[in-house]
């Protein structure tokens, strides 16, 4: 038996950010580790620039999402002009100026971001290892009073209720995203994101496996590689609130 946390993602505007090519911003259907990172950063008032921190805390979360309720996708067409004398804001701590020709500012910066509107995703995830600091316990703590105001994806998401759903113990990943209610008009059979080796086997019928870049490298603030996750649908539950057959697993 582990400490798991649990959380709900829910919010009229939705933005789990994917790997972004040029102008457009996509979105996955999951929160990835790197979002759910900076997401309990925030709770915890942590600054960005603990780079080391961020990292570590990455690097111990084991976690899996279920997507409850999966609203409309909708895509912003965002433009903005910029003049020669404007500045930017950066995280490196040094304002960000322009260059070029007169002729560079003449056409407005355009860029397209997604976002998935009305979602609701359940997540459980523990920490390995789990008596390092933060454990569970202050994890929870954080989400129940956070240093700062929380957003999920970009800033303009804010929850349409608390995220923390709460803590239990549990043998796996599985079972403790099982303790977290399906909101209301959740899907019978919604889908599962879960890492290999955390309680479903590498066989099962059903599974899909997906290769996610959701890991930063804190340090030098970017993303980097791709790891395998599986996706499959859980089976509706049965009369206990169950899933059918005592177990989450695939249809």
């Amino acid at each position: 038996m582990a400490p798991y946390l649990l959380m709900v993602l829910e919010a009229p505007l939705l933005s789990f950010g994917r790997e972004m090519v040029d102008a457009r911003g996509p979105v996955s259907d999951f929160p990835g580790a790197s979002l759910l990172t900076g997401l309990l950063a925030n709770a915890l008032g942590w600054r960005r620039e603990e780079r080391a921190r961020h990292d570590r805390l990455q690097a111990r979360l084991r976690f899996a999402a279920r997507r409850d309720r999966a609203g409309p996708r909708l895509e912003e067409f965002q433009t903005a002009q910029l003049a020669a004398d404007d500045i930017g804001w950066t995280t490196r701590g040094v304002p960000e100026r322009r260059a070029g020709g007169a002729a560079t500012y003449n056409s407005p910066h355009i860029r397209y971001r997604q976002f998935d509107t009305d979602a609701s995703v359940a997540v459980a995830l523990r920490l390995d290892p789990e008596n390092e600091d933060p454990d569970v316990a202050a994890l929870a703590a954080a989400l129940e009073h956070p240093a700062r105001p929380l957003f999920l994806g970009r800033k303009a998401c804010l929850p349409a209720r608390p995220v923390l759903a709460g803590t239990v113990m549990a043998e796996t990943l599985l079972a403790a995203l099982a303790a977290i209610p399906p909101c209301q008009d959740a899907e019978p059979a919604p889908r599962v994101l879960l890492s290999p080796g955390e309680g479903f086997g590498e066989g099962s019928a059903g599974a899909e496996m997906v290769l996610v870049a959701d890991l930063r490298d804190w340090r030098s603030g970017v993303h980097g590689g791709q790891r395998p996750m599986r996706v499959f649908r859980q089976p509706p539950a049965g009369p206990t609130g169950m899933a059918a057959g005592g177990e989450a697993g695939p249809a």
